[in-house]
């Protein structure tokens, strides 16, 4: 049963990463909810029996009505309405947000486990405790093991963690420069990439003691950035007068390019290796409309990529839902004008982005029933 004082329940913990996209979005647009974590017998008896697997986060609306993913929540409000859509309206803008997008919350996610596994002994109180008390002290030393056991499959070994910590840092210093100026990514309200990014960015790296630290220390711009995306509504006291809208024409502020060239620089050869994996798994398996991207509903993970990263070679999992994501950058160029359409591939061309969208390749994946699937053209 919903609480009818906050309206929606948002399952999950504050140290989880997607549960931070969705927190944060509904701070923003002053959506009434209440938090409740893993460890509540209301998560087992009635929301697992849905999702099919133990997953945050969940959102129980007020009338029942259940929603797994963070940005399958996010789209839910949109649909409906709300003050500060994360969506531009301009399609190049909207394009770089879902890029961005894509960037933090999957291309960052060895960063953000990077530093909270491989610090583990600086960081052990905290962890423990966060673990504790989102899931119970008895299950706390299992799921910090197995979180723990993910890094080789992330691409994290002891050749390419100094890679990731170069990233972090020039991540850090092109994120400050540009917060010097802006709020949020494209002006004066998050996109849907400030939310990809708030992901890794608040949960593990703002949050974490030794990258926080880090963050504070050489980015504090940064790190005012993520308490403005935790906090209720729009946090801009330090930009007066700056308004409330996205940048007016589609344009995108000289701050933000370094910002392209870090992301090109790093999803690739990386993204276009897994997209090869997934092809060659198509092309092996020939999936039907519908069928589960893997065996078993917790299953993410469908291969291995041999790929690179900053120079680096590194074997990595594929997760189809990258595709989840990306379709929608080439759903916003299929409603587009031929000429625009032909401006805003220009314009990724000469970031060196566009092979972030991945195109018409016969498949993409979609969510039925809280699963991910495969969706083939009729």
């Amino acid at each position: 049963m919903t609480d009818t004082l906050h309206g929606h329940r948002l399952y999950g913990v504050p140290h989880s990463l997607f549960t931070g996209i969705a927190r944060s979005y509904l701070r923003t647009q002053g959506i009434p909810y209440v938090e409740i974590p893993t460890r509540d017998p209301d998560y087992a008896q009635r929301i697992m029996p849905v999702t099919q697997r133990a997953i945050i986060p969940v959102l129980e609306t007020p009338d029942g009505e259940i929603i797994q993913d963070s940005l399958d929540i996010i789209d839910h409000f949109e649909r409906q309405g709300v003050a500060y859509s994360a969506y531009p309206a301009g399609p190049l803008q909207r394009v770089l947000a879902i890029i961005v997008q894509y960037y933090g919350c999957q291309a960052m996610l060895p960063h953000a486990m990077h530093y909270r596994w491989s610090y583990r002994e600086q960081q052990e109180g905290f962890l423990r405790d966060a673990f504790a008390s989102g899931s119970g002290a008895e299950m706390a030393e299992k799921i910090m093991g197995r979180m723990n056991s993910y890094l080789p499959q992330l691409g994290v070994t002891e050749q390419s963690i100094p890679a990731i910590e170069a990233s972090f840092e020039a991540l850090l210093d092109v994120l400050n420069a540009h917060f010097a100026e802006h709020p949020y990514l494209f002006g004066g309200r998050p996109s849907i990439g400030d939310y990809g990014l708030i992901g890794p960015m608040f949960a593990h790296l703002g949050r974490d003691p030794v990258p926080a630290g880090i963050m504070k220390t050489r980015a504090p711009r940064v790190f005012r950035w993520v308490e403005r995306m935790t906090a209720p509504g729009l946090d801009t006291p330090d930009f007066p007068g700056y308004g409330t809208d996205f940048l007016p024409d589609d344009q995108i502020p000289d701050t933000l390019e370094p910002l392209f060239q870090h992301i090109a620089t790093e999803i690739f050869p990386m993204l276009t290796d897994k997209l090869s994996v997934l092809d060659a798994l198509i092309a092996k398996h020939e999936p039907k409309d519908g069928e589960p991207v893997a065996p078993k509903p917790h299953q993410r993970y469908v291969g291995l990529a041999e790929t690179q990263f900053r120079g680096v070679s590194v074997q990595t999992g594929v997760q189809p839902y990258l595709l989840y994501i990306l379709r929608r950058a080439d759903e916003v160029l299929a409603g587009c004008g031929e000429d625009q359409r032909a401006k805003v591939r220009s314009e990724l061309a000469a970031r060196g982005l566009e092979a972030a969208l991945p195109g018409d390749r016969g498949y993409s994946v979609d969510r039925r029933s809280h699963i991910e699937v495969w969706s083939r053209p009729g």
